[in-house]
Order: structure tokens, then sequence, then C-alpha cells
């Protein structure tokens, strides 16, 4: 074995798995040190003190920059300084323990099932003050089905967003991949809104965060279609066919992979028009408008999204495989 083989096994391949499993036991480490928590403070830092006065385009991308390059930096110095002091096994560790912070599985399991728990304990306020936790709409105006199919559109998103892409990013190019990608999908969700402060100012963050979710995005739909050929009250059919004819509907060129799939799949309609600070923005439909959502499908969009991220997690250990198995 190669030393670069070598190294992918034990920083790459094996940190996966146990991240992975690290997350679905425990969810997110709620900590001040949470490297998201520090992302967003650097975000938050630097954009109180560039976005203002000209060039904001150009002072987004310095930003942009900043920010990405550092938390990759930072990913890449850990599992080193891990490697020099505790050698392989605390590079392992080190590694492990970067990659549980980035994914968000269970977080988003946990924070989705308060949606629906409110909703079937009756008490829509409750509900409304939960999806608002999670999603980036005004809420205030949400009913009861609104408020699911947000709940559901989020965790539907966030199946790509929050797991399968940094696991995407992570087995192309290890921990420091995958704490460019999610250092970009961080900016994008401070500082990509499309009004007047972040127009210019979030405008390359968007984009960037665009063209890192292209392939993952349009790869974890397509899982998602293998997921629901095994869950019960999942249509793979039907999300193959909702994917095909509705992904395009969403104003974001990647979410509306896995919001199609997860439509058709559960059988439901999704997105539609949808207040923003403020503005209605009218936006296209996904699915079909077979019947309402209901808060059991919450519970739904969650098994899908846990199952496709079990898939995603088996695809990105074939290159382990291959270096492992004997080639004769």
């Amino acid at each position: 074995m190669t030393g670069a083989a070598e190294a992918y096994i034990w920083y790459v391949s094996i940190p996966l798995i146990i991240g992975f499993i690290l997350d679905a036991l425990f969810g997110d480490p709620l900590s001040k040190l949470h490297p998201v928590v520090i992302i967003g403070r650097l975000i938050s830092f630097l954009e109180k003190r560039l976005n203002k006065g000209g060039g904001r385009f150009s002072k987004g991308i310095l930003l942009a920059v900043i920010v990405s390059t550092c938390s990759a930096a930072a990913a890449f110095c850990i599992v080193w300084a891990a490697i020099f002091l505790c050698g392989k096994a605390g590079g392992c560790i080190a590694s492990s323990l970067l990659c549980w912070g980035m994914l968000a599985a269970r977080g988003l399991k946990t924070e989705s099932t308060k949606v629906q728990t409110a909703l079937e304990k009756g008490s829509v306020e409750d509900a409304r003050y939960a999806v608002s936790m999670i999603v980036g709409r005004d809420t205030e105006r949400l009913d009861e089905k609104g408020i699911t199919k947000a709940a559901v559109e989020t965790v539907a998103e966030n199946t790509s967003d929050g797991v399968t892409a940094p696991l995407f990013w992570a087995a192309l190019l290890g921990m420091p991949g995958m704490y460019f990608y999610k250092a970009v999908n961080t900016m994008d969700s401070m500082i990509g809104y499309k009004n007047e402060r972040y127009m210019l100012f979030g405008r390359f963050a968007a984009r960037l965060d665009d063209v890192l979710n292209f392939i993952p995005a349009r790869f974890s739909g397509w899982l998602m279609v293998i997921a629901a050929a095994f869950l019960p009250y999942a249509n793979a059919g039907e999300g193959l066919r909702i994917y095909r004819r509705d992904r395009k509907n969403s104003p974001s060129p990647n979410a509306g992979c896995t919001e199609a799939v997860t439509a058709g799949a559960l059988g439901i309609r999704l997105l539609g028009p949808a207040w923003y600070f403020g503005k209605l923005y009218d936006k296209k439909y996904i699915g079909d408008d077979d019947r309402d959502p209901e808060p059991q499908d919450i519970a739904r969009a969650n098994g899908l999204m846990y199952l496709t991220s079990v898939i995603m997690l088996i695809v990105c250990e074939i290159p382990a495989l291959l270096i492992l198995v004997p080639t004769g």
C-alpha cells in the first residue's frame, strides 16, 4: 500500500465512518467551539467591516476567499498537528472529530421533529416557532399545511447541503475539502440573499455555493430515488418522475434536485409562493397536488434523508475498498 493510499484510509475513509456514526448517535456537538459557529463568527466579523461603501462585489469575493481558505487551512493544520503529536491514530481521531462537526443529519432530524411534535399536539404557534429555527422564510403567515411543507422542504434540501455534499467533498479532498465546502455553504446561508444588503456583497459566495453543490445535489437526487425504493411509504418511480420534471422549478439550481425527489416519493407538492423579509416571492411548485402535507411527512422525509445519507457513505467508501482489495 502506497503512502497516499494509507493516508486516505487513515485520514478520510475511517473518519467518514466514525464521524457519521458520532453524528447519528449524538448529533451536533453543541459548543461555542463548534466549527460552523466559528465559521459563522468569522463571516459576521468580516461582513460588518467589509459590507459598506463602494466595491461591495469585490469585497464579497475577498470575504469568500478569506473564510473558505482559512477554514480549509485550519482543518489541514489540525489533522497534521495531531499526526505530528500522536501519529496515525491521532490524525485519524482528529479527522473523525472534524468530520463529526460538519455532518447535520441528527441535528436536522431533531429540529424538524420538534415541528412535527408541536403540530401533532395541535400547537400551531409552537410549530411556527420551531420551523422558524430551521428555515429562512418568514413564518408568521404559515398555517399548519405551510409549516409542514416548510419543514419537509428544509429536510429535503439539507439532505444534500448538510450531509451528502460534505461527505462527497470529504471523500474527494479530505477534511480540508469538507471544510472548504461547508465554509462556502455557510456563507451562502448567511449572506447569499437577494436583498439590498447582500445582492452584490453575497453574490460571489452564492454562485460559488451553486458550483460546489452542482454535482453532489444531482448525485444525491439519484441516490434518494434508490433510497425511496427501500422505504414502504415512498414511491421511487414517482420520485424519479418528479425529479425529471420539476427539479428546475426551484430558484436554486441545486436545491430542487432533492426537493423534487422528496415531493414525488411522498406524493405531496412543495415550494410555491413564500414570504422572505416581508416580500412575497412567487416560486413555482414542485410535485403534484395529490394530497395535503401532513405532520407525519416530516418523519417520512427524515427517513428518506437518513437512508440516502447511508447510501452516500457507502459510495464514499468505494475508493477505500478498491485500495484494500488485492488486485492480484
